[in-house]
């Protein structure tokens, strides 16, 4: 019996012993209490003053988490109480929150980065943020202040990793922290726009019995996939989006023997290797004088001089498909 066909054999043990429960799919609905137009005027304004009085101190690098997030969330307190303007306990404490998170976060879309439930976030313009669940589309009833909100939340995460997005270079392909890919695209090719869409990861790496059970594939094209592997074969993965291509090689890229040196190129790192010999490489869009990109053509063939025994390449969508074929 293979490792494959064990692991297997247990699950449907445990299975077997355990009864089954069957979760139904609940009623997902966002907690927005700020809706009223004067909420959302005061919470552009406050969100201007925050930003105004405490400055540069809002990027110290010596400030952790834990201390940023106190200094912000007493300044928004203080801020509220000098306010007029009449609402409830609930309206001021959402609002509130919803500061936090425009300061210290994403604006609204924080609460759906932070569900495990929600594996996509689409923001299609300031007004209206779907996401999806469970493998369908919800609409939410999330919304930003307006666009130059929006934007501000975009220009904040493409910082983050060395990328910029105007009018000269109004796309841009990112990431987030936790690994998640993101995907931003502005006036004037978006119409309506903003638009932004992040792709969220597990925490949690499927592995090839997650496949099978999703039914994604059997246990027989999972063994022959995991020899083909071992025997070094090349492999292409193709899919629709959304259809799981990087979840597959995520699974496949697992099969990689551990005392093998691997090359991994992507246009925003995504991939998750459990491999000790693992070197990352992430292509670089040309800077503001439209100079200094590096494609993923260019990183394939510098990988081919750093002695890999494997080369995993993201996803090819241009010249380098040539090169992996020669």
């Amino acid at each position: 019996m293979t490792d494959l066909s064990k692991r297997l054999t247990d699950i449907r043990r445990e299975k077997s012993v355990e009864p089954g429960i069957e979760l139904g799919p609940e009623p997902w609905e966002s907690n927005d209490q700020a809706t009223r137009p004067e909420l959302y005027e005061l919470r552009r304004r406050l969100h201007a003053r925050v930003a105004q009085e405490l400055g540069t101190v809002l990027y110290r690098q010596n400030l952790d988490s834990e201390r940023l997030s106190k200094l912000v969330l007493g300044h928004i307190t203080r801020l509220l109480e000098e306010e007029q303007t009449p609402m409830s306990a609930l309206e001021r404490k959402t609002l509130l929150d919803d500061l936090e998170a425009d300061v210290l976060g994403h604006g609204p879309i924080e609460e759906f980065l932070r569900d495990p439930e929600i594996t996509e976030v689409m923001v299609n313009g300031p007004n209206e943020i779907f996401v999806e669940r469970d493998g369908k589309l919800q609409k939410t009833n999330r919304r930003f202040v307006d666009a130059t909100h929006l934007r501000g939340v975009i220009d904040a995460i493409v910082a983050r990793v060395g990328r910029r997005i105007d009018e000269s270079s109004p796309m841009v392909d990112a990431r987030l922290p936790d690994g998640s890919r993101v995907n931003a695209i502005i006036h004037p090719l978006a119409i309506d726009g903003p638009f932004l869409t992040v792709r969220k990861f597990s925490r949690k790496p499927f592995t090839d019995i997650d496949l099978i059970q999703f039914g994604t594939t059997t246990a027989t094209v999972t063994e022959f996939l995991q020899q083909t592997v071992r025997g070094k074969l090349n492999i292409l993965i193709t899919g629709g989006t959304g259809a799981g291509k990087t979840s597959t090689l995520n699974v496949l890229s697992s099969y990689i023997p551990r005392d093998e040196r691997i090359v991994t190129v992507e246009d925003a790192v995504e991939l998750r290797l459990n491999q000790p010999h693992v070197l990352q490489l992430e292509s670089r869009p040309p800077n503001i004088e439209n100079k200094g990109e590096v494609s993923i053509r260019d990183l394939v063939r510098n990988a081919l001089r750093m002695r890999p025994d494997r080369i995993v390449v993201g996803e090819a969508r241009g010249a380098e498909a040539l090169d992996m074929l020669q």
